[in-house]
């Protein structure tokens, strides 16, 4: 057995670990120094981070099938181990062989499983005889009470439960083009599917380092979905524009590549560096700011403001399958007031006749639609039109005058999306 391969299958256990025991993000653990991925070659860290979110997705089903060659539940260690060997076989086909033999290694690794690895090499062994249906043929896993039920009430039960099939796909790699008119050219050198929206669609994307144009800053990854609120704003040419909560700095990349005056602003100066990084490898020169937009405030008015607002975030759980396990609750309140005081504090900094855009990566209509009908009531902000089919999308997306609401359900034979609500607002 490849020793590069068992490193990937040891740091998928300890990222899964640190999801439910320590209630850590996946990205967060990826990106740590002294992370469990810290040692290992770019192809592995890149397999561990895949399989631990593919056992991530399909735990319950995997739970299920386990526990038909289990009396009991083994310490977390051999579990994981037995958890990522499952997935691995039933999921990824992978040959039994060195997928058993890397969840007997890693139990042995542990004084407190060791005495287990028998019980491991067993139960590998059986689910080597498995068909690949045994997990395909199970009920869909719901998610958490709290989110479900606010989906349910938003969309209702038929698309909450389009919402948890869609979870399940392992989804593609989108990429945004640096040269948005050589969308044709670059699909071809990649072999994506040029997306109606103008974004790239990688279906077997392998190592992202590795592939044609990364190095030389022709595209960035970045989900179909999240990069429409910058097309939502249309024609940005020598336009002052702020990004603001800019991290990881998609959308500030976006930005500078419609040729606006960008400042990128953020709170977190680790975040604001990845922002920097991001955007030098493309040669991208946006100002940089590290402030609590509370408490910042810009030296003049901007043409056009783009707010990415802190939220639940429960639109990326099909990008995210760790997120039900470290948010499991939904507790709206402080970001509901952070994205109204954040609206109308931005309200401020725009030109009269500016624009801005309001954009959350949430499902729940509270911090999308309510948002910006309050917004309208208290600022002097109008809604401004958008047309969704104009910008590649369904029409039957568009929810209001200005405003579009995408879910992880659209595009299925695609591979779906990110569930996200834009707006576009007008200064009067």
């Amino acid at each position: 057995m490849a020793k590069s391969s068992t490193s990937a299958r040891f740091g998928a256990v300890a990222l899964i670990h640190g999801v439910l025991m320590d209630h850590q993000m996946l990205g967060d653990s990826v990106q740590r120094e002294d992370g469990p991925l810290a040692k290992l070659v770019p192809a592995d860290r890149a397999r561990a981070q895949s399989l631990a979110a593919l056992t991530l997705r399909h735990i319950p089903r995997i739970d299920a099938v386990l526990a038909e060659f289990m009396d009991h539940k083994p310490p977390l260690r051999a579990l994981n181990a037995l958890r990522v060997c499952a997935a691995e076989i039933v999921l990824d086909g992978i040959p039994a062989h060195g997928a058993v033999n890397a969840a007997v290694e890693i139990a042995r690794a542990s004084q407190k499983t060791k005495h287990l690895a028998g019980m491991v090499n067993a139960v590998g062994r059986k689910l080597g005889e498995l068909d690949v249906s045994a997990l395909q043929d199970m009920p869909v896993p719901q998610l958490p009470k709290a989110l479900r039920g606010a989906i349910v009430k938003a969309f209702g039960p038929e698309a909450a439960e389009a919402m948890e099939r869609a979870y399940l796909e392992r989804p593609p790699v989108d990429l945004s083009l640096r040269e948005s008119a050589k969308g044709a050219e670059w699909a071809e050198k990649l072999g994506a599917e040029l997306l109606p929206t103008g974004s790239l669609r990688l279906h077997q994307p392998g190592q992202i380092s590795a592939l044609d144009g990364f190095e030389d800053g022709a595209w960035w990854v970045q989900d179909a979905a999240a990069a429409m609120p910058v097309r939502l704003m249309g024609d940005l040419s020598g336009k002052r524009v702020l990004d603001l909560c800019a991290a990881p700095g998609g959308k500030t990349m976006q930005l500078c590549a419609a040729g606006a005056d960008v400042t990128a602003l953020d709170l977190s100066p680790e975040r604001m560096h990845r922002v920097m990084e991001n955007t030098r490898r493309m040669g991208f020169r946006p100002r940089m700011e590290v402030a609590n937009a509370m408490h910042w405030t810009p030296d003049a008015p901007f043409d056009a403001i783009l707010l990415d607002a802190p939220c639940s975030a429960t639109g990326t759980i099909r990008r995210h399958p760790d997120l039900p396990y470290v948010r499991p609750s939904l507790d709206l309140k402080p970001l509901l007031d952070l994205q109204q005081n954040m609206l109308q504090r931005a309200a401020g900094w725009l030109k009269p006749g500016g624009q801005m855009v309001y954009a959350t990566c949430s499902l729940i209509p509270a911090e999308g639609e309510r948002q910006i009908a309050r917004a309208l009531e208290q600022t002097d902000l109008v809604e401004a039109p958008v047309d969704a089919a104009a910008l590649g999308l369904d029409p039957a997306w568009q929810v209001s005058t200005g405003a579009v609401r995408l879910r992880p359900d659209y595009w299925p034979k695609r591979g779906g999306m990110d569930g996200f609500y834009m707006a576009r607002l007008h200064k009067q």
